[in-house]
């Protein structure tokens, strides 16, 4: 539509004048005339706030793009396809590429919103924009359309955003600052955790479930919880049927809006104050000293290649959001289809407003970033030495005290494990200390020297004096098979998915114990319970940060399945009933979380040493060594610290990853000094401590952690 003069806006009178002073804006634009647009009174709106604002007796819409000709705002009535009124930007209301309005009288419930924008059609030059698309705003805080879980309906071209109201009171209560060596990380997905009927909660799948089993989790021990991602995504991409099954896209990691939150993973409908229930959620679990960090995606869209749907980014400025060929095609190093072009500045605008939103709009403790390689990629696709986007998370102010940590690799190759920039800041999800791990709990020859170095923090990989707390270590997470289903399948079983299992990796680095899958061998059953309690006593033993998959402590299954990313279904869902059939496992990750917050010395390098002793010691069955062979499957280290008022820390975990007893050295001690046998992984339930003096036997495959006292 055409914009509308208004005859007497050059000469407004005094009443006029008076009911625009009465919207209690600022003093500078109270004696603006107003224009009328498609029935709207309007004016020029505040350019530098993003998105769609209310304020009082209206809303400001703000809007951006580098290469259009012009840009509309579309009004919608609640779940209608057609604008109820369609007001273009004058374009005396553009400032350099900003477009921004503030439309009167408008009532944040009465209306959703969306964008047309037109300009020029290059695709060789990677412009794309249309006039006929609804555009959904990047700076939307919440998505139309979304909040039912597996609605068939329309979506993509028919995005849609609404205006949220932030009044949400987070009282006087701080965030817990944990520090990075005391954090014991939780991975976990908010619908799977409870769905399954067999949780127990009010409302399954939700934020509010999620609440409901934060006893739980704090009684287990963990003081941080990492949610897969909740921004607003389509479930509906690329959903199928496969005999008889639906399949969606459950694990969310296919972004449609970085500013919302989603609105399917909610109790209720949250009209205009989408958000609560996550910001209830964070609050509670600040209440009880746990932090929360977000698994985001910045590296790609649900926008997808040429092919992929059109609704946001490629119509406001499609060369400018994503990393294009020289003719115009999206580079995919995402192998999702498409690749943010992370540090051109707009861009990197964008992530670093959002970051600070989810900050300080949600008190959001830290972020993983998911294939976080590629925001380190030059406009070119090549890898930069020092990214300007990394470094301003690494010092933005108000990003001080949050956790920042890497997927340091992508899909194009590019891997950064040890090497990612960080400025001291971004820590980094080990992947060799998986791997390596791995390798060794299961007896491969050569992986005891890997081991021990993963053990004592991976000093070959991270400089303890220039990268503290750097390694995120974990043997599990969401993408790979659980840690039960590590140790009771030798190759994956996807056949579900719909690729003929050919999806997912290959290279797992697991073992059955003498039997695929589910079997009723109590002597196979016996060993994988017991490859599970060493791989977490281990896990728990290692210097960094142990984050492990929600579900481990209670040998969830996802039967063989390592990449069950479509999978709604118990599949996916944590079954609650094994945590009664499996309740010895959960009292071991209890015990070892407990071990390892009593002992410092397993977190940090707290002195030189002890006793004559140094920081670290390696030690093979017969004493000190300083190093280990690649026929060695034993591999003993020493940890050894002192601390005011505190005393002297001593931990020795012995390993023995072959099929055979040893018999063990231990390493001596002053005279007034002792061991004592605190873990013994052999045995089905937690030993009571006894004192062991000269040496020991330890019994195939298995671990055991003495404290010197």
């Amino acid at each position: 539509m055409v914009r509308e003069s208004n005859p007497s806006a050059s000469t407004q009178t005094p009443k006029e004048l008076l009911q625009v002073e009465k919207l209690s804006l600022p003093r500078a634009i109270h004696l603006i005339p107003l224009d009328y647009i498609d029935g709207f009174a309007v004016r020029p709106g505040f350019y530098e706030i993003n998105g769609a604002t209310a304020i009082p007796g209206g809303v400001n819409f703000t809007v951006y793009s580098h290469g259009a000709t012009s840009i509309e705002l579309l009004l919608f009535r609640r779940e209608e396809e057609k604008p109820f009124a369609v007001l273009p930007f004058p374009q005396n209301y553009r400032i350099g590429n900003v477009y921004s309005m503030i439309v009167f009288k408008l009532n944040i419930e009465d209306f959703e919103y969306a964008y047309r924008v037109d300009g020029p059609y290059e695709p060789e030059n990677g412009k794309i924009f249309d006039r006929s698309k609804y555009l959904l705003d990047p700076y939307a805080k919440a998505v139309t359309g979304q909040s039912e879980w597996g609605s068939t309906s329309p979506r993509g071209q028919h995005y849609k955003a609404r205006v949220v109201r932030d009044d949400f009171d987070w009282g006087d209560l701080e965030s817990p600052l944990i520090p990075m060596e005391d954090l014991v990380i939780y991975e976990l997905h908010v619908r799977g955790f409870t769905k399954d009927s067999s949780s127990g909660v009010k409302h399954p799948g939700t934020f509010a479930g999620l609440m409901q089993k934060l006893p739980y989790l704090k009684d287990l021990g963990i003081n941080a919880i990492e949610l897969m991602p909740i921004f607003e995504f389509d479930e509906m991409q690329d959903y199928r049927e496969v005999d008889g099954q639906k399949l969606y896209n459950y694990w969310g990691y296919s972004t449609v809006s970085f500013f919302s939150p989603n609105t399917s993973y909610t109790a209720s409908l949250e009209f205009n104050r989408e958000g609560t229930e996550l910001k209830n959620l964070i609050l509670a679990c600040h209440q009880l000293g746990m932090e929360v960090y977000l698994d985001v995606v910045f590296n790609h869209t649900a926008e997808g290649n040429e092919r992929g749907p059109f609704f946001s980014f490629k119509g406001f400025d499609n060369n400018i959001y994503y990393l294009l060929t020289p003719d115009g095609k999206y580079y995919n190093f995402s192998g999702c289809g498409n690749t943010l072009n992370c540090n051109h500045p707009i861009v990197h605008q964008m992530i670093m407003n959002c970051l600070r939103y989810w900050v300080t709009t949600y008190r959001v403790d830290g972020f993983r970033f998911d294939l976080a390689s590629i925001l380190g990629r030059n406009e070119d696709g090549s890898p930069m030495n020092k990214p300007p986007l990394l470094q301003a998370m690494a010092f933005d102010p108000i990003l001080g005290d949050v956790k920042l940590i890497a997927e340091a690799w992508d899909a194009g190759g590019l891997y950064q494990v040890g090497s990612f920039p960080s400025w001291n800041r971004w820590a980094e999800w080990n992947g060799r200390y998986r791997d390596e791990m791995r390798h060794y709990l299961k007896g491969d020859q050569g992986y005891a020297q890997a081991a021990a170095l993963r053990l004592v923090g991976s000093r070959d990989i991270y400089d303890p004096n220039g990268r503290k707390n750097a390694s995120v270590n974990f043997i599990t997470c969401h993408d790979g098979f659980t840690l039960w289903d590590l140790f009771s399948y030798n190759r994956k079983h996807n056949e579900k998915n719909g690729w003929n299992n050919t999806d997912g990796t290959d290279d797992n680095n697991s073992w059955n114990c003498g039997m695929e899958g589910e079997t009723g061998d109590h002597g196979i059953n016996a060993l994988r319970r017991r490859m599970c309690r060493n791989a977490f006593a281990l896990l728990m033993c290692s210097r960094g940060i142990p984050m492990f998959l929600a579900g481990d402590e209670f040998s969830n299954t996802q039967f063989g399945n390592n990449n069950a990313y479509c999978q709604d279904n118990i599949t996916s869902w944590l079954d609650w009933t094994l945590l009664e059939k499996n309740r010895g496992m959960f009292e071991f990750f209890q015990y070892m979380i407990r071990f390892r917050k009593e002992h410092r010395v397993l977190r940090a390098n707290i002195s030189d040493g002890c006793w004559g002793l140094p920081d670290v010691g390696f030690y093979g069955v017969n004493g000190p060594c300083g190093g280990f062979e690649a026929h060695d499957r034993y591999v003993g280290v020493l940890f050894a610290g002192g601390e005011r008022g505190v005393g002297p820390q001593m931990v020795y975990v012995a390993s023995n990853a072959w099929w055979e007893e040893l018999y063990v050295r231990l390493p001596e001690l002053p005279a007034s000094a002792g061991w004592t046998l605190m873990v013994d992984t052999w045995e089905e339930t937690i030993p009571a401590p006894r004192s062991v003096s000269g040496g020991f036997t330890i019994r195939p495959r298995s671990v055991m952690v003495f404290v010197g006292r």
